[in-house]
């Protein structure tokens, strides 16, 4: 029996062992995906990819021990799962991590490699050198030519890695058009505007000897182009060959004494740069803490109201004698099962001030017309009233089946004992419900405090906040406030610094989150002493 049949001999609870054509295909099927893994890899580091290729690599070799190893038999059964949980879950958290410190963003997409490359490929015409324009010929093999044509009136046929031919010496030229250019010329075939336009390769291609050749600069204009910046690798700089200039690496920016920069940029890790950015500029602090407190506002308004009106809704439809009780139940999960994007398009429409159902109501019937996207107080109201249109229906269902999980007799004793309605909903009712609801409320807590769709969507964090120094509104929350200071403010999208307050808010969250725990432990300890 061979090494791999042993090794992959008996699974737990088989009672006999695997084929050899069993093994095979496992075999195949690791030869595949790390054939895969390896090209996927090798692009990534290729690319400057670094942190995803690293993942693929440990992916792939957590598949390869689950697969071989008889300890890890079960989880085969998950391994699809957990692959794309490390791919869609864990990944994209670690990457957020990495490039908090990075200055990923635009002018800093490329690695430095790649941005050496694409600086050092810019050419410039020197003092002396020739110019022309050109017209584009190709011949059946796929091999491109070019007709020139100077200040001077003198034309020229050009060949790649060929002296320039006068027009007098070239053979087999056609009829010339009114602008002096030949209509043919034998064994190529000319090239018509759209042809040009679309075509790279040809752009790339030097026509003519070392001596006189010349490059396609522009859709008008051939000329005898040179390197315009030289990399010297020892002393890490770029030399500007036309002018003479030193451009120095400085936080992803080649930088000459002078400030000046080149525009293509790289990637390059700057630390707590990002984090610091953000707490000490005055710019970024400016509407900070007005945006922190509605959000703290927003995020406790929307959990209470909503689970307040889906637990009056729930109390009292929970009274099985009362009529039509399940067909009012289902008109009231409507705005649950409507997607929630539709749902805050539509609000949107309706509380429009100038053409919105609610404002024509309003002016025909009191003559007012509130301004909902204009006043910052009615603003805020308006999304919350949003909001617990779109929460009520999820905490009237959790609190529909936590009223019915109650034991009777509980009621039936307090009622005994002399206890009114009230009193029974504050020392049974309520505290037996948080038991089970609290962990959803501090959830619900969570979810509305990152609600971007709302606030986005709605009136995009508007209205705008006077005299701020950086984009902000009245009804911006810090998800949305760092959407439009990263990827929105004018600057171009600066992945890095939103990366970084995307982690400030991850450990606002945690906390709130940990210490909103501690409450649910106090309603189990009020739960068990009912």
């Amino acid at each position: 029996m061979s090494t791999a049949t042993q090794m992959l001999d008996k699974m737990p609870g088989e009672g006999q062992s695997i084929t050899l054509s069993t093994v095979l295909w496992r075999i195949v099927l690791l030869l595949a995906i790390d054939g895969f893994a390896i090209w996927f890899a090798t692009r990534a580091f290729g690319e400057g990819f670094v942190s995803l290729g690293l993942v693929a690599v440990l992916i792939t070799a957590s598949i390869n021990y689950i697969i071989l190893a008889r300890d890890m038999y079960p989880l085969r059964w998950m391994l699809v799962g957990l692959f794309f949980m490390l791919m869609f879950s864990v990944y994209p958290i670690v990457l957020t991590v990495l490039v908090a410190f990075t200055n990923y963003g635009d002018g800093h997409l490329l690695t430095k490699q790649q941005s050496i490359e694409q600086i050092t490929n810019e050419r410039y015409v020197p003092e002396g050198g020739a110019a022309y324009s050109w017209t584009g010929y190709v011949s059946p093999n796929g091999d491109y030519a070019l007709w020139l044509q100077n200040d001077a009136g003198e034309s020229f046929f050009a060949l790649p890695g060929q002296p320039l031919i006068p027009a007098s010496d070239t053979q087999g030229v056609g009829n010339l058009d009114d602008k002096g250019i030949p209509e043919t010329i034998e064994g190529y075939t000319r090239l018509n505007a759209i042809q040009v336009a679309t075509n790279q390769d040809i752009q790339q291609i030097q026509f003519g000897s070392e001596a006189d050749g010349v490059q396609i600069r522009s859709a008008r204009e051939a000329a005898q182009l040179q390197t315009r910046f030289a990399y010297d690798e020892a002393a890490d700089k770029l030399v500007d060959q036309q002018t003479g200039a030193e451009y120095l690496p400085v936080v992803g920016r080649w930088t000459a004494a002078d400030g000046t920069e080149l525009t293509a940029g790289f990637r390059e890790n700057v630390g707590l740069a990002n984090f610091a950015r953000f707490f000490q500029s005055s710019a970024f602090r400016g509407p900070l803490t007005r945006i922190i407190l509605w959000n703290f506002a927003f995020a406790f308004l929307s959990v209470f109201l909503t689970f307040a009106l889906g637990l009056a809704i729930a109390y009292i439809f929970n009274d099985p004698s009362l009529p039509g009780r399940k067909i009012i139940q289902s008109l009231l999960l409507i705005p649950y099962t409507i997607p929630s994007l539709i749902t805050i398009l539509i609000w949107r429409g309706l509380f429009n001030n100038q053409v919105g159902v609610i404002n024509r109501t309003l002016t025909s019937l009191f003559g007012i017309a509130p301004a909902w996207t204009v006043d910052p107080w009615l603003a805020k109201l308006a999304i919350l009233i949003v909001n617990l249109w779109l929460g009520y229906p999820y905490f009237m269902l959790i609190c529909s089946g936590a009223l019915q999980s109650i034991p009777k007799d509980l009621y039936e004793a307090a009622t005994v004992d002399g206890a009114n309605g009230w009193t029974r909903f504050r020392r049974i009712t309520l505290p037996l419900l948080l038991v089970a609801v609290g962990p959803l409320l501090v959830a619900s807590f969570t979810f509305n405090f990152n609600n971007f769709n709302l606030i986005f969507l709605f009136i995009e964090g508007g209205p705008p906040i006077a005299g701020s120094p950086t984009r902000a509104g009245h009804t911006d929350i810090l998800i949305s406030y760092v959407y439009n200071l990263a990827f929105a403010a004018g600057r171009g999208k600066e992945f890095g610094l939103g990366a970084a307050i995307t982690i400030v808010i991850f450990f606002i969250v945690a906390i709130i989150t940990l210490f909103q725990f501690r409450f649910t432990k106090m309603w189990e300890e009020v739960g068990e002493n009912v």
